[in-house]
């Protein structure tokens, strides 16, 4: 099947979203009851700080935070915080003092003030039309403002009743003078975040069973193994571990001399979406299939290219003493694994 297509459905009782990309599973979102979803904002407490890490543990209702900030903040202090990622058993929910007020248009950003267009956006006339319509809907207010790509061709009124009610959100919430932990909003769940982040034109399914009928239930059952497919018989097994998540490349039944290139090339382009679809960060170590070192660069170039279409920020840290090639990637979804466990 050609074209995108956006399913919305539940799996058991629990609200999820796919993606579906000529006939391929491209992205996939699973709430979280048992965890906070990135985006909540609480009002919390401070606890305790962390000597040596610059940073301070924090009360929430969810349990414990952690805040990579210790200036200015004192034990018993309220401090408004918002969840930026999963965390693993046992660990501290990651927290930004930071906070962002995201939609599909428009997100507010009250420790950046400007306003900003999307440099994707590069028809002047067009920012042009959107630099109006952000300082029309901001009205002199201070905080900063970044209008999206997908504002490009939109409609007037719908980026600025975007605009508005992230703007009146920020007031609200900045406005805050409470004393006792709390969580004051809760984050977007798969549904809005679909409508949110994937809005390249599409087919949009909302009736029960879509998962089934688009094929998805399929894919997910794929999900599951540490195998991925690449072109020209290629393969490669993703595979986490409690340190870090371990990437094998094989070249499969090619022996030409150019079958180690071919392979990691196809591994790179492939990667960004095989560890989107199992919800993995931290700590990833490539193990590439064999290639001169003059490879190394075209390599790198085709990684990066790959993770800069990616939503998930990753670091791309560089070549290991033993030829392996290690990554950095923020955990901002729950693994797959655990999920369907």
């Amino acid at each position: 099947m050609k074209g995108r297509t956006i399913i919305l459905d539940h799996l058991g009782d629990v609200e999820a979203a796919a993606l579906m990309v000529d006939g391929q599973l491209d992205d996939l979102l699973i709430d979280t009851p048992e965890a906070p979803r990135v985006g909540t904002v609480y009002r919390a407490i401070a606890d305790r700080p962390v000597k040596g890490q610059g940073g301070m543990f924090l009360k929430t209702p969810d349990g414990s935070a952690f805040l990579r900030q210790i200036k200015g903040l004192a034990p018993g202090q309220p401090i408004l915080v918002q969840v930026t990622g999963f965390a693993e058993d046992g660990k501290a929910i990651p927290v930004t003092s930071k906070i962002l007020f995201k939609s599909r248009y428009a997100i507010v950003t009250p420790d950046a003030p400007g306003l900003n267009i999307s440099r994707s956006i590069r028809d002047e006339a067009e920012r042009d039309r959107l630099l109006e319509i952000a300082h029309e809907a901001m009205d002199g207010a201070s905080f900063g403002l970044i209008l999206r790509s997908c504002c490009a061709g939109a409609d007037d009124d719908e980026i600025a009743e975007d605009i508005t009610a992230m703007l009146t959100l920020a007031r609200t919430l900045l406005g805050d003078d409470g004393n006792e932990m709390e969580t004051l909003v809760e984050g977007d769940g798969p549904h809005v975040l679909a409508w949110r982040d994937w809005v390249e034109p599409a087919e949009v399914v909302t009736e029960a069973g879509g998962f089934e009928a688009h094929a998805v239930l399929d894919a997910l059952d794929l999900l599951s193994e540490a195998y991925v497919g690449l072109s020209g018989g290629a393969s490669m097994y993703v595979e986490p571990t409690r340190a870090l998540v371990a990437v094998d490349v094989n070249t499969g039944r090619d022996v030409s001399l150019a079958a180690g290139i071919k392979a990691n090339m196809a591994c790179a382009r492939t990667l960004p979406r095989a560890l989107r679809l199992r919800g993995l960060g931290g700590q990833i170590v490539l193990d590439l299939a064999p290639m001169p070192k003059k490879d190394r660069r075209p390599f790198e170039t085709a990684l990066r290219a790959a993770f800069r279409a990616d939503g998930v920020e990753t670091t791309l840290v560089g070549w290991t003493p033993l030829g392996h090639y290690e990554l950095q990637r923020k955990r901002a979804r729950a693994p797959l694994g655990d999920l369907m466990a």
